[in-house]
């Protein structure tokens, strides 16, 4: 199988330091997906969130959404740097990214992992993210204190920061992580981190108000608006108990209006109950048995502007 090939060829271990937003878009691998959280492939970051008429949502991949409270029962909130390609400056939740193909520890969970709830790889992602952008030491989040909940499925074309034809965004399958700190050490990384918050329930809900003029994650706009009141109002019985678990289903969505379109001209989809053949990528992995799609590089045609606007150069 792809995750036991995996675990036999990941000789190495992940290295941040050093590294800028581009480095990490090429050298980290994404787990691809089909609909069902199967894993079908993997390719580098770059590739993964390009959106374009031949994969208006980019392709499919595994990702993680870490929820993390402090002992009164506040949540972490981030700002993401200007710097990143992919929604900078907005706020969202403690820490977003991927569990990476290719490395050892596997940050690679497969079915068993997932009806467990163990998933030891996502997690294991979750502690590498949080030491990577908050600073925040892995003994002071022992993986076995992390519960997962749930996972996600959404996209969002980034349209917000490189306009209507933007040739980045987010599709993916979103594991929802909560863990409960006593104390916890920030040292924001500048280029991953502008600003973070604690905040409670009440004041999140403040701060999402349009008034606010803040910018938000689509995923972390999602999950606050379907679930984070349910999950947050009875923390220790969500962080301690099976009552909010639920490994079976893939919670789907579209996003906002405002995060449609693209490069790809993507539109509604997971709100209308489509199928896999409602999105090109998926399409075409299903039509190859299960598995991703040989696909011509799309890299070469991107352009940046000096405000770190990105934009598709036109092909003939």
């Amino acid at each position: 199988s792809l995750v036991s090939c995996h675990r036999m060829s990941a000789p190495t271990v992940w290295e941040g330091a050093g590294m800028s937003q581009l480095d990490f878009m090429h050298k980290d691998e994404c787990v691809l997906l089909d609909m069902e959280d199967k894993i079908v492939g993997h390719d580098n970051k770059y590739e993964s969130h390009i959106f374009c008429p031949e994969r208006p949502r980019g392709k499919l991949h595994r990702a993680f959404s870490v929820f993390l409270f402090n002992d009164k029962g506040e949540l972490l909130l981030q700002q993401r740097a200007k710097e990143k390609i992919t929604f900078p400056g907005v706020w969202t939740n403690t820490c977003c990214s991927h569990p990476l193909f290719g490395y050892q520890p596997s940050e690679v969970d497969g079915p068993e992992e997932v009806k467990r709830g163990d998933v030891p790889g996502v997690k294991r992602a979750a502690v590498r993210k949080l030491e990577h952008e908050l600073g925040i030491s892995p003994s002071q989040v022992p993986i076995e204190d992390f519960k997962f909940l749930t996972r996600l499925h959404y996209w969002a074309a980034d349209v917000v920061t490189h306009g209507p034809a933007s040739p980045w965004g987010e599709h993916e399958i979103d594991y929802i992580l909560f863990i409960q700190v006593k104390d916890v050490e920030l040292k924001p990384n500048p280029e991953e981190v502008m600003d973070t918050k604690w905040v409670t329930y009440v004041e999140l809900l403040e701060m999402m108000m349009p008034s606010s003029n803040l910018l938000w994650s689509p995923w972390f706009r999602i999950i606050a608006t379907k679930f984070l009141g349910t999950w947050w109002k009875d923390l220790p019985k969500t962080l301690s108990t099976d009552l909010h678990f639920d490994p079976d289903n893939i919670h789907r969505f579209d996003c906002s209006e405002e995060h449609m379109g693209g490069a790809g001209g993507a539109g509604p989809w997971l709100d209308l109950k489509g199928s896999e053949f409602g999105d090109l990528w998926l399409g075409q992995v299903r039509v190859n048995q299960g598995k991703a799609p040989e696909t011509p590089s799309m890299k070469h045609l991107l352009q940046k502007d000096d405000k770190n606007v990105w934009r598709l150069e036109a092909t003939e």
